[in-house]
């Protein structure tokens, strides 16, 4: 396990959606390295989450600290969302060092994904952690929080 670089805005890679993971090669060493990897990044950089397409690899692979430890979660998709929405947390991102804001986001997520096991799992995930998924699955499909900031909270340029 060895940390990755972070790559960040402006780098087009962050724009581009990530392609989704065969089944079939969750077990494989490239998918498991990339993993562990990603969770060290993440440690490194004191982050709560990260997506593969922030150490420059298009893949569908998200790590989320829930709470009890960093997770990944390989080909998330949000299966339903709550219908109230609010600014629940000041977002930052490691790929857009600096800044700061609020984003509206829905209150509660449902997730569906494969664990690092190749488990199909389901959760529902509230507050700061669906804050969390909402966004690292943003950067799954190249969209970035600055491009839903509602009001900005820190910025270099302010």
């Amino acid at each position: 396990m060895s940390p990755r670089t972070v790559i960040t805005h402006p780098n087009t890679l962050l724009r581009t959606p990530a392609e989704l993971v065969d089944a079939s090669d969750i077990s494989s060493v490239e998918i498991q390295q990339l993993i562990d990897d990603l969770i060290e990044t993440m440690k490194k950089e004191n982050g709560i989450g990260i997506a593969a397409p922030q150490v420059g690899i298009s893949k569908r692979v998200i790590i989320v600290d829930t709470g009890n430890g960093p997770e990944a979660f390989i080909n998330p998709l949000i299966v339903s969302r709550s219908f109230r929405k609010g600014h629940f947390v000041e977002e930052g991102c490691l790929s857009v060092p600096g800044v700061w804001g609020y984003v509206t986001r829905n209150k509660s997520v449902k997730i569906r994904a494969f664990n690092s096991q190749g488990e199909a799992i389901s959760r529902k995930v509230r507050d700061v952690t669906s804050v969390i998924f909402q966004h690292e699955i943003d950067h799954l499909d190249g969209v970035l929080f600055i491009d839903k900031v509602d009001t900005y909270t820190r910025h270099p340029r302010m």
